[in-house]
């Protein structure tokens, strides 16, 4: 999968039923230019249509995983002109993230130094984040002007409550991997070294799981904003959809005849 990517932003490999997608372009942190999210919605949709592919890690080359948009050239929320909204958001941004959201496999974040601006809103929309020790989030908005974007405003006060959300985006200051992990906003903040690792843990034990693993994602994500009686419906549906799949038989044999469960996520 990655053998004619040479000049590509993003690197892709997959290992074990896990497809890892690598934001490389380390001289500017991964920082979210337009290439680099070309790249990007094109790696994670080759991953989502993979059937080798049960689970899928987003890392970043070098000291950062995503340092944020790229300010420096092509469009952006800073060159973007004219009337209404931001171009680059509608047409780029947003799509992915919404894309991240409605992922039919789970999705692990393994955060590797700076997550920045756009770069927390992309750690934060997988189903599981792990950070390293040195690793810390940055909404610094503040600082050039502009709102935290990316769906940050959304996704952060669901996480970690209004109070915290108002002062990591209001304050703009660092928020470290420790932290974030006390605060529920991470899983695991583990060693630098062993950042890939505890990843790749999450990802191959999701990868041996069953086809419902996509569902129950879907459905958690669904209920952040579901009303009650609307997210007992979806279950109601989800349900009978797992029901009917090869590994929830599979499942039932495994029980009944007491072995482990052998899941081809179908």
């Amino acid at each position: 999968m990655d053998g004619a990517q040479a000049a590509s932003k993003v690197k892709t490999e997959v290992q074990d039923g896990v497809g890892v997608i690598t934001l490389s372009d380390p001289s500017t942190l991964n920082a979210a230019g337009m290439e680099l999210m070309g790249d990007l919605v094109g790696a994670f949709q080759a991953m989502v249509d993979d059937d080798a592919v049960r689970a899928i890690v987003i890392t970043g080359e070098g000291r950062g995983f995503c340092s944020g948009a790229n300010l420096s050239g092509g469009p952006n929320r800073v060159s973007d002109s004219g009337k209404g909204p931001n171009q680059a958001l509608l047409k780029v941004y947003n799509p992915f993230v919404t894309q991240l959201r409605r992922s039919p496999k789970p999705v692990v974040a393994a955060v590797n130094g700076v997550a920045a601006g756009v770069g927390v809103s992309l750690a934060l929309a997988c189903d599981l984040a792990v950070a390293g020790e040195s690793a810390y989030f940055l909404l610094a908005f503040r600082r050039i002007g502009l709102v935290p974007d990316g769906g940050a405003t959304w996704l952060l006060p669901r996480l970690v409550g209004k109070a915290r959300a108002m002062e990591l985006m209001l304050l703009g200051e660092k928020l470290p991997a420790k932290t974030a992990a006390e605060w529920g906003l991470i899983n695991k903040c583990v060693p630098d070294a062993e950042v890939m690792a505890a990843a790749m843990e999450y990802a191959k034990a999701l990868a041996t799981g069953p086809a419902s693993l996509g569902m129950t994602r879907n459905l958690v994500w669904d209920a952040l904003d579901a009303p009650w009686h609307l997210q007992l419906e979806a279950e109601a549906y989800a349900q009978g959809d797992a029901g009917r799949t090869e590994d929830a038989r599979e499942g039932v044999m495994a029980f009944i005849q007491k072995r482990p469960t052998a899941f081809k996520g179908r």
